[in-house]
């Protein structure tokens, strides 16, 4: 076992184990660390705590100290840098006539260097721009290609569930979703209800999976044969997953009936399901998987 602490360099940012050595440090404090990207200021995301020494990446950086007032005002003086970065950069985009989005612009602690994020369809030609750029900064430039994912992360916004975006407020890395997922879920397949602010499948997707694939092993689906604990038969019309409860059509001597019962109060066998879809939807579903493939790892978190 080896004691460490959790540091974040961004809001919802990948969290990196460092050593805290002697230094008494607490969740929330504000830390100096050396990276592969030279000299950081992280926020502490947790107390420190010991770790499986297999679950950490070797070598273990040890904290430099933690941050002094004198380097909060670095960090400060850093953010209004960067937004004066941010403009110089776009107007050079401008000049050099690059079809590219830039997203952000961020300082190294040290100054040692400064990062461009952007989004491009295809791939960008800016060795001109990054010669602009160092001949104004006077520091290691880089420009880093970004997915639409990433790009959302950064920028932020609301979801339609109307509360700020999963990604932006505490998801520290993406997971993979799927359209199973959706299926799982008994969610609608038309896309444009399944895809979040980025375009891509919605990350919430994965929250409740594991809690759908249980119940759903104990659950009749929508359209199934189930005989129920008073002998009645009848074909499932509707299933609540969260609360156990399905709606079942019953023959009632002449009449057909709607009756609800829990699911230990009926006996069947379950079915593989289907969900059906139209051949517009079937495209753009495939089409919406197609891109999920392509967006790859993130590509703001590499220290």
């Amino acid at each position: 076992m080896v004691k460490v602490i959790g540091v974040r360099f961004r809001t919802a940012g990948k969290i990196y184990f460092f050593d805290p050595g002697a230094l008494e440090i607490k969740r929330g404090d504000h830390v100096i660390v050396e990276t592969a990207r030279g000299i950081e200021y992280g926020t502490v995301v947790g107390d420190p705590r010991e770790v499986d020494e297999k679950k950490v990446i070797q070598p273990l950086k040890p904290v430099l100290r933690i941050a002094t007032q004198r380097d909060d005002e670095q960090e400060a003086g850093n953010k209004e840098k960067e937004k004066e970065a941010f403009k110089i950069c776009l107007e050079k985009i401008r000049k050099h006539g690059l079809e590219m989005k830039l997203i952000d612009a961020e300082y190294t602690f040290d100054n040692n260097k400064v990062l461009f994020y952007f989004t491009a369809d295809g791939r960008i030609d800016f060795r001109e721009l990054v010669k602009d750029l160092a001949s104004v900064f006077r520091t290691r430039i880089e420009l880093r290609q970004i997915g639409v994912r990433d790009e959302t992360k950064i920028l932020g916004g609301i979801g339609i569930c109307g509360r700020q975006l999963c990604c932006h407020s505490h998801l520290s890395e993406f997971v993979p979703v799927s359209i199973k997922m959706a299926k799982e879920q008994n969610l609608s397949l038309n896309p444009t209800k399944i895809s979040g602010v980025c375009g891509r499948l919605m990350c919430c997707l994965k929250h409740e999976e594991e809690t759908y694939e249980e119940l759903n092993r104990r659950l009749p689906g929508v359209g199934d044969h189930v005989t129920t604990e008073d002998g009645l038969k009848g074909e499932v019309q509707s299933v609540n997953v969260l609360r156990e409860l399905v709606k079942v059509i019953v023959d009632v001597g002449d009449e057909k009936e709607i009756q609800e019962y829990r699911v230990d109060q009926l006996r069947f066998k379950k079915r593989h399901k289907h969900n059906k879809m139209d051949a517009k939807e079937a495209a753009e579903l495939k089409e919406l998987e197609k891109l999920e493939k392509e967006e790859g790892k993130s590509k703001l978190d590499d220290n």
